[in-house]
């Protein structure tokens, strides 16, 4: 019969009575697990820590990895000046005075025909048209009497003497008393045009650059030089020269130069742009090497001319929207947002619970010795914990920032120093709850009973008085957990935290700096503001439950 009223009692335990046999752990589970919004908050850390510590680990993008694209570009690709200084075409194995620029103008303005340089060497300058001229190496020889009656024969103002044997030049004016004559050796030529051959491979012989100025200067249609025959169609400014009916070199008073070492202008191009600058035109087309039709842009400053096109360039895919092959699309720096907001949610994490041991584990043992030495060991260490509350955090933060700039330090060290800062600051709230609790529980039997037994001081505090604040300070840090990482995100936003190219969530979203990327480009900044919002959340919903759960007053 005993054992009939047995099984009949059992049945009739209700859930109240079942939980009331279970022990306290239990107990504080079975009410968390309840709480359906703590079971939330644990499904969304779980999912963070997945996406985080394993996505990072199968995407195959890493947190650096920039990307490139291509695409049009308007680019320089030339630019054309009016010649405004002279330009020399040297003979082989020709070197000139270093002051030969200011000495030419210096000629060209007085009309003389031998320049003396400052190292002594004479030169001698004969002008065939206006800002044309051949240069000469002179040597001084004694006038003979040819050269006397030639002398005497020149016309007021001219200064050189042709002759059969050579060309001569005289230091002085004609009809001078003595002149000093010197033989001239062509040597160079010197002008305000630029020669383009048609051919990259043709070299131009000081012989044919000295005739075609002759020829342009004269208005002559054609002239010898060493190379044969040639003609020349000349314009205003320029001049097209040929050779057995093909063209061979361009002549122009417009000197264009290539952006690029490896662009070639040819004549034609040169031709086509001068005709389209001097008709005042913004633009202009011309084939290029492929023989496809470019069009080519004209911009004019102060009589510079810069000739741009547009051309296939590899660029940083900055901004790009999301796609199949990056899903939440890239930032300013052309990297994958979804690789960065793992490896960002890594640091994140990480840093929201190393910061919350460290000030745990500080705030309980200053707390604990506090509480239970009391007196003066509680009054000094109550008056750090007022110091620590004094210190103005973010004009620290602010210095430690600017002194590792300077020392240029690496990511990995900010994390270090980031952490141990903000643990160092943030243990001073949990002391002052574990010295709360402790001055209530020291006065306690179980304390008295410890004493009297002979434990060590260690032992008081660590085995009997510590764990029994071990729920409140659950329930602190996992509220906590949720503050460092909003503190972390708001120092990376500032610029105080994770650096580039290191990633957090709060340094992603510091890369959005202006209006018009956070209104254009929501992709950027809302996936990392929206899982700082559901992890800091999380930890609440947490650390409601545990709150309610270590409740003794909770309902069963």
């Amino acid at each position: 019969m005993a054992d009939v009223n047995n099984k009949q009692t059992e049945k009739k335990l209700d859930d109240v009575t079942r939980v009331r046999v279970l022990s306290p752990g239990m107990m504080v589970a079975k009410r968390f697990f309840r709480n359906k919004l703590a079971i939330v908050g644990l499904v969304i850390i779980a999912c963070m820590f997945l996406f985080s510590f394993v996505g990072g680990m199968l995407i195959p993008y890493s947190q650096s990895q920039v990307f490139y694209t291509t695409t049009e570009m308007r680019k320089d690709y030339a630019g054309a000046t009016l010649i405004d200084q002279f330009q020399f075409q040297l003979g082989e194995g020709v070197t000139l005075p270093k002051d030969i620029y200011s000495k030419m103008i210096l000629a060209d303005m007085q009309g003389d025909s031998v320049i003396n340089s400052k190292d002594g060497t004479k030169l001698g300058a004969e002008k065939v048209g206006d800002k044309m001229y051949v240069l000469y190496a002179l040597t001084e020889i004694k006038g003979t009497p040819q050269l006397l009656k030639a002398y005497k024969d020149l016309a007021e103002g001219e200064n050189v003497i042709s002759a059969e044997d050579g060309i001569f030049f005289f230091e002085g004016k004609a009809d001078a008393p003595i002149p000093t004559f010197f033989e001239g050796e062509r040597i160079a030529t010197a002008s305000q045009m630029s020669f383009t051959p048609y051919s990259a491979d043709v070299s131009l012989s000081l012989d044919f650059c000295q005739m075609a100025l002759r020829c342009f200067a004269d208005g002559m249609n054609s002239f010898w030089a060493e190379e044969g025959e040639f003609t020349m169609e000349a314009e205003e400014d320029s001049a097209l020269i040929q050779k057995d009916g093909e063209d061979f070199c361009f002549l122009s008073n417009m000197n264009f130069n290539a952006i690029g070492s490896n662009v070639y202008l040819t004549p034609e191009y040169k031709l086509t742009a001068l005709e389209a600058i001097e008709e005042g035109r913004t633009s202009f087309e011309f084939p290029d090497a492929e023989g496809n039709l470019t069009e080519y842009e004209i911009e004019n400053k102060n009589g510079q001319y810069t000739i741009k096109r547009f051309e296939e360039t590899k660029v940083i895919a900055t901004y790009e929207a999301p796609s199949g092959k990056h899903l939440v699309g890239t930032d300013a720096n052309g990297m994958d947002l979804l690789a960065r907001l793992m490896y960002g949610g890594r640091i994140s994490l990480s840093i929201g619970f190393v910061v919350v041991f460290i000030e745990v584990f500080i705030g309980m043992i200053m707390g604990g010795v506090a509480g239970y030495f009391g007196k003066w060991v509680d009054n000094l260490i109550m008056r750090i914990v007022d110091v620590i509350y004094c210190i103005p955090s973010i004009p620290l933060y602010m210095i430690l920032g600017s002194i590792m700039d300077y020392y240029k330090a690496s990511s990995t060290v900010r994390i270090y120093v980031l952490c141990i800062v903000m643990g160092v600051l943030g243990w001073a709230g949990i002391a002052r709850i574990v010295r709360g609790q402790i001055l209530s529980l020291r006065e306690q039997e179980f304390m008295i009973a410890a004493e009297a037994t002979g434990i060590s001081t260690y032992r008081r505090i660590f085995k009997h008085l510590i764990p029994n604040v071990v729920p409140q300070l659950i329930v602190f840090a996992s509220m906590g957990l949720g503050e460092v990482i909003l503190a972390e995100a708001t120092l990376s936003f500032l610029g105080l935290g994770i650096k580039y190219p290191a990633a957090s969530w709060g340094s992603i979203i510091n890369a959005v700096n202006d209006s018009f990327v956070m209104t254009n480009y929501l992709f950027v900044w809302i996936p990392a503001g929206l899982f700082i919002l559901l992890t800091v959340l999380a930890f609440n919903f947490i650390g409601d439950g545990l709150r309610d759960a270590f409740d003794p007053k909770m309902k069963r």
